[in-house]
């Protein structure tokens, strides 16, 4: 039995041009907000208490959580007074039907990709504050990110966790003798 849902869903998945342009036509998205109106956002910190930072943003009906775990480690031979930001975003078949069990897909890989370019040419953190000792020791933030519902904007919603979970990441103070 076809319901409005399926018929839509189906007129997307064979004709998405026409899809999409006939939204475009009436000045509208396909949730219902006009053009130039915003998702609704929102953004927990501290939603996993076992991480060192996290946070949990909806962005519209699309939701990820962030966590991030600190680890010690020796700084880059090329960058001896900086530390590492290692992002990973994950796309589990539980946040949509596109996605399956198994190595990390294409959207996953460029996600993580995008995020890790995010990082390196924003400056959202300077790495050389993660530094500990130079040359010897320095934090390595592991940013997981993980897709608990995928209704698009996924690397806008990525970012946004990430930013949120580092601002609420806290490191221990390091003393080294």
């Amino acid at each position: 039995m076809w319901d409005m849902s399926n018929m839509a869903a189906g007129f997307k998945t064979v004709e998405p041009l026409k899809y999409y342009r006939r939204f475009w036509k009436e000045n509208c998205c396909t949730d219902g907000r006009e053009l130039g109106e915003f998702r609704t956002t929102t953004v927990k910190t501290g939603s996993i208490t076992t991480a060192d930072g996290s946070a949990l943003v909806k962005l519209g009906n699309t939701t990820v959580i962030c966590g991030v775990k600190a680890e010690f480690a020796a700084p880059p031979v090329d960058s001896v007074n900086k530390g590492y930001i290692v992002p990973n975003v994950d796309l589990p078949p539980l946040c949509s039907s596109r996605f399956h069990s198994g190595p990390p897909g294409e959207e996953a890989q460029v996600a993580s990709q995008f995020i890790a370019d995010v990082i390196e040419n924003s400056k959202i953190m300077q790495k050389e504050d993660l530094c500990i000792s130079h040359g010897k020791l320095a934090w390595v933030l592991y940013c997981d990110l993980i897709c608990l519902d995928y209704d698009g904007n996924i690397l806008d919603a990525c970012t946004f966790a990430l930013l949120a979970a580092l601002r609420n990441v806290e490191l221990t103070a390091v003393t080294i003798n």
